[in-house]
């Protein structure tokens, strides 16, 4: 199973975002959290000095991520209700901060060696619950956070 841990790692590996960033962006979201727990965060669960990065936490960079990289809303709009922390909305928030439409979304999980229809990514999106809604599991996760460090680092 992936943890919040295991995806901070991976997208922050993706992203070349150093300790000071992922705790800068940790601010953005009203989070006081510094490098040294940072650096407890993207340790292995069998190193020493592993600290879990429980959901909130990880909603919050997520949120920091997606106002750093296109700033607070308009207007100051009604945040959205809060909704479990599922790789769904995992895998939404950050196509967000991305700023990632349709085609390079799928053109990410090609990168890591998935080819994903339109229908498919749609149905990821959906709203749970929805007849077309499919879960989001764990390797599809991966692959896309795979796919980025490919994009990114080459």
């Amino acid at each position: 199973m992936m943890t919040n841990n295991d995806i901070l790692r991976m997208f922050r590996y993706a992203m070349e975002i150093g300790d000071a960033k992922v705790s800068a962006v940790f601010a953005l979201a009203g989070r006081d959290v510094d490098e040294k727990r940072v650096r407890e965060f993207l340790k292995k669960e069998d190193e020493e000095g592993y600290v879990e990065l429980e959901n909130s936490l990880m909603e919050a960079f997520l949120d920091g991520f997606i106002l750093h990289e296109r700033g607070a809303r308009e207007g100051g709009g009604k945040p959205a209700p809060k909704e479990a922390l599922t790789n769904n909305v995992i895998l939404k928030k950050l196509r967000i901060g991305l700023n990632f439409k349709e085609d390079e979304m799928m053109e990410i999980f090609r990168l890591a060696g998935k080819d994903v229809s339109k229908a498919m990514l749609s149905a990821l999106f959906r709203k749970k619950g929805h007849k077309n809604y499919k879960e989001c599991g764990d390797q599809f996760l991966r692959n896309f956070l795979k796919g980025l460090a490919i994009r990114y680092r080459g």
